[in-house]
């Protein structure tokens, strides 16, 4: 993850890395023998970047991602040369023949975990199973340099493509994958069909040849895994068994075709030992995969090579297999050659992998081509002896369907093979009658089947195509589709009709499935948002004629669920959702009908009640059901609900704006504080839109620098002098003028727009801060800005602090961050965390609003904090409770080595009472409004002139 430095240093353009020129002809760069790869740097990195357009060298420093990395690094830098901005793919093949190596081949793995750019955003990563693929945009001009967190300790190849270049060149690759593995399927699949037929012991050792082949070229061709799971660690296991897979079934092919065993006894031993010891190294590729290829490799090559010298000297004896065999073997001599030249690197091309695959294939194929001929030379099936009627018979006998032939003449209907065996019904139960199917056929199939028969006797012509249900002996229906033809006798009359039928059941099951996830939600099994609108709308049409239907929606909103995600992990979080929609589901009743909707949203619509009295009886029991505690890994998790409600009317006229205004209402309840219920108001709809409006004011106002800061005194109670300044955050509107930050800040909260204002903040108060020390000298002054939840934990906000600090060129101790009680609680482990390493880059840290959050002392004693202040409420309590609590706090943070800053002083009184306790700050009105930095630098300049007089 990037720490987020960049330092320029006096560095020369020799020491960095140079940088690749790209433009925008350019389709296609190997970057290999740019990238310089870094071994054993741990998991923080820096290295220097590449120069800028200003000539500069920075440096980047770099944290890993994950947890297992070795600390290997690569680097290299891009530049865009031309005036535009480039959209270019980072790649990087999991697995490459070329240049993998024999002894100890290189079998492929996840290369890259993640790629950092000096400058911008993390790159995305695309979805691909073969290859590690980064999405990079380059503007104009240009020059960025990239850390590559490696995954596995080889990088052989990157690329860097024009994405829609790529895409073609994948599909181009696709469509010939795709041939390949159908041809290498096809060939193993008759094969084995031969094998069965014709039983010799070539065609077993020749099958087992084509599907090793086709298990090799599926797994290098990425086929295998959109078939089986194949987790990421696993894929030099697979690609390991499937090269010694291909080495033992070859040495078997040979052995078995040669017939080795007629010549000697010592042949058949050979074999079978050489065969054990590759199954034994099948073992040994759980445990080094790379070790098993290798050996495999080099078996392959033996085999092959001792094939050779078999074949040349059987075929100077005259055997005639090995004759056959010589333009096969030649072929597999040729393809060694080739595979040599392609895993020893000597040529690189891209398209060598695939074409090695294909080679593989036709050689199978040649090989299956010189079996078939050497073993069924005079069969019929070469003499073509074989009838049309025996050739259709043997396509339907392979194809697994079952013959239906009505004899109408004598209404006799039978199926071949017998279909009653598959339902489980005694042999010949559907052999009769064209009615007797009927009690068999599903009460609703049973009109449609008739009528379907009858019409076909009618027209004398047409064709059969129906699907219907039949009943088995367990009770269960098995659907089936019928083909079928009439055939017309000389009269004029259907004498017969003859097709087909399948056994469809599992495809149709399959249809069900769709159609019901396509309306309902994968997790809960509850009705998704567009069914659930559907019945809405359903209800609300006859809500228009029937006066006692008057649908109610209540959408229902879990609050904070996200932290529930964030703390216990998503699974807990669908297994919380799951007890949540359960228990909702209970308090349904005939008619009623619970939806989700989105991630932690319900609707439901209730047509039970129509009461408004019991209509809140059950809006407040849904409120109730949420806040029972749920437990989980022995912890008790109690939730709240938002929910909206909101019943119909006739001014309302669809589903989509009655659940609109539930979702209003829900957000109205979210905005006062949540865990409440809040029926819907025409005024909610105004509030939407002005909230929407803000948002994108708000969006605006940080591009047309309508934001600024305001800084209110920290006095030290000693002398009166003003110690620091709290920076507050204020926007003044074009048309609405200045808006109050209760205002905005919820509506930057809620959009994400909160970290722009914060880094906004940050770097603009020390930017003031280091203008004030200029112009006074090396004066104790502080400023303090406060930090938000979302940008607390965001990763990036050290890294942000220690930049702010370095460019604005201020002493990290004069500046300060303030959280508040309830920030740093809701997660004390990370907080301690992120806390350590704040505090390590020398800043201050004030705990904001203590004693109205948690006020947890032994978490406090955790945290390293320099100061807390202390609310306004222990200042202005009535009572005598009040000032001992306040003396309390006071004396406890000092015997923690803690400042105090006391809020809400209002008068002298006050003063004088929080110096005699010992308190050393104060802010609040009586010492000073916030106002802007020139200000704010007069009041200094004042103070520092009486202080000199």
């Amino acid at each position: 993850m990037l720490a987020a430095l960049f330092l320029a240093v006096g560095m020369t353009a020799a020491m960095a890395i140079e940088p690749i020129k790209i433009s925008r002809d350019d389709v296609a760069l190997d970057l290999s023998k740019a990238v310089e790869i870094y071994r054993g740097q741990g998991e923080n990195f820096q290295v220097s970047t590449a120069p800028g357009a200003d000539g500069i060298v920075r440096r980047i420093e770099v944290e890993a991602q994950d947890s297992r990395s070795a600390g290997d690094w690569a680097v290299f830098a891009l530049a865009n040369t031309t005036d535009e901005q480039l959209d270019r793919l980072i790649v990087a093949p999991h697995f490459r023949l070329v240049g993998s190596g024999i002894i100890w081949p290189d079998l492929g793995s996840r290369r890259i975990t993640a790629i950092t750019p000096s400058e911008g955003f993390a790159l995305d990563r695309q979805e691909s199973s073969d290859a590690d693929e980064f999405l990079v945009t380059l503007n104009p001009g240009t020059i960025v340099t990239f850390v590559a967190e490696l995954a596995s300790p080889n990088l052989p190849q990157i690329y860097l493509w024009d994405p829609a270049a790529y895409k073609d060149t994948v599909n181009s690759y696709t469509l010939f994958r795709g041939i390949v593995i159908g041809i290498a399927g096809l060939l193993a699949l008759f094969l084995t069909v031969l094998f069965v037929v014709k039983g010799t012991s070539m065609f077993p050792a020749t099958a087992a040849l084509a599907w090793a082949t086709l298990a090799y070229i599926s797994i290098d061709f990425g086929f295998l895994n959109r078939i089986v799971e194949i987790s990421p660690g696993s894929e030099q296991l697979w690609r390991a068994g499937t090269e010694v897979a291909l080495a033992a079934t070859l040495v078997v092919f040979l052995f078995a075709y040669l017939n080795l065993a007629r010549w000697h006894n010592h042949f058949s031993y050979g074999m079978l030992a050489w065969v054990l010891v590759l199954l034994g190294i099948a073992g040994l590729a759980l445990i080094d995969p790379a070790i098993a290829a290798g050996i495999a490799r080099l078996s392959f090559a033996a085999t092959a090579i001792v094939g050779l010298g078999l074949i040349i000297y059987l075929g100077i004896q005259g055997y005639d297999r090995a004759i056959m065999l010589v333009p096969s073997w030649l072929m597999v001599m040729v393809w060694l050659v080739g595979a040599w030249i392609a895993v020893t690197g000597t040529l690189e091309n891209d398209v060598l992998q695939p074409a090695i695959g294909g080679g593989l294939i036709l050689i199978v194929l040649l090989i299956g081509f010189t079996v078939m001929q050497h073993a069924l030379s005079g069969g019929p099936l070469l003499q073509g002896l074989f009838s049309d009627m025996e050739r259709q018979a043997l396509a339907i006998s392979g194809s697994g369907d079952f013959v239906w032939d009505w004899d109408v003449m004598r209404d006799r209907v039978i199926t071949r093979p017998d279909v009653s065996r598959q339902l489980g019904l005694p042999a010949n139960a559907l052999h009769g009658p064209a009615r007797s199917w009927l009690p068999f056929l599903h009460a609703e199939d049973r009109d449609t089947f008739r009528t379907t028969l009858d019409m076909v006797l009618e027209q004398r012509r047409g064709r059969i195509a129906q699907c219907f249900r039949l009943r088995g002996a367990d009770g269960h229906y098995h659907w089936f589709s019928l083909r079928a033809r009439p055939v017309v006798g000389s009269d004029g009359e259907v004498i017969r009709c003859v097709g087909t039928m399948v056994d469809v059941t599992e495809q149709k099951k399959a249809e069900e499935r769709l159609l019901h996830d396509a309306v309902h939600d994968n997790l809960t099994g509850l009705p998704n948002r567009e069914l659930f609108i559907n019945r809405l709308d359903a209800t609300i049409a006859m809500a228009g004629t029937e006066r006692k239907i008057r649908p109610t929606v209540l959408v229902i909103d879990i609050d904070r669920f996200k932290y529930v995600n964030d703390e216990l992990g998503i699974s807990a979080g669908d297994t919380i959702l799951l007890t949540i929609a359960r228990r909702l589901h209970r308090l349904l009743k005939p008619g009623d009908s619970l939806s989700r909707v989105s991630g932690d949203q319900f609707a439901m619509m209730l047509i039970s009640e129509q009461d408004p009295v019991h209509i809140a009886s059950v809006a407040d029991a849904v409120r109730q059901a949420i806040h029972t505690p749920i437990t989980f890994a022995r912890k008790e998790i109690v939730l709240t609900a938002s929910i909206g409600l909101v019943s119909w009317t006739t001014a309302q006229t669809s589903a989509e704006e009655m659940l609109k205004d539930a979702e209003l209402a829900m957000y109205q309840a979210k905005r006062f504080g949540g865990d409440r219920i809040e029926p819907f108001r025409p005024s909610f709809r105004s509030i939407g839109s002005d909230r929407l409006q803000m948002e994108s004011d708000l969006r605006r106002a940080i591009e047309r620098k309508e934001l600024s800061l305001a800084y209110q005194p920290i006095v030290r109670l000693e002398d009166g002098t003003t110690a620091g300044f709290e920076a507050l955050l204020r926007w003044e509107h074009p048309r609405r003028g200045l808006i109050p930050p209760a205002d905005f800040i919820p509506i930057a909260e809620s959009s994400g727009l909160i970290v722009q204002l914060g880094l906004f903040a940050m770097q603009k108060a020390a930017e003031d801060l280091y203008s004030w020390q200029k112009q006074l000298g090396e004066l104790p002054l502080f400023v303090s800005v406060n930090l938000s939840s979302r940008q607390f934990i965001r990763r990036d906000l050290v890294g942000d602090v220690r930049s702010i600090i370095a460019r604005s060129n201020i002493k990290p101790r004069c500046f300060r961050l303030e959280l508040t009680e309830s920030i740093v609680m809701d997660n004390p482990e990370q907080s301690a965390h992120v806390l350590d390493k704040l505090k390590q880059l020398g800043i201050g840290l004030s705990l904001d609003d203590f004693g109205t959050g948690y006020s947890s002392l032994s978490y406090l004693t955790r945290f390293p904090f320099d100061n807390i202040k202390i609310d306004k409420s222990f200042l202005n309590a009535p009572s005598s409770k009040g000032t001992i609590l306040l003396k309390s706090l006071v004396a406890m943070a000092h015997d923690l080595g803690l400042s105090v800053v006391a809020e809400g002083v209002a008068d002298q009184q006050d003063v004088e009472h929080l110096r005699a306790i010992g308190c050393e700050y104060a802010q609040s009105f009586y010492f000073g409004e916030p106002t802007d930095a020139e200000t704010s630098l007069r009041l200094l300049l004042e103070q520092s002139t009486a202080a000199a007089i």
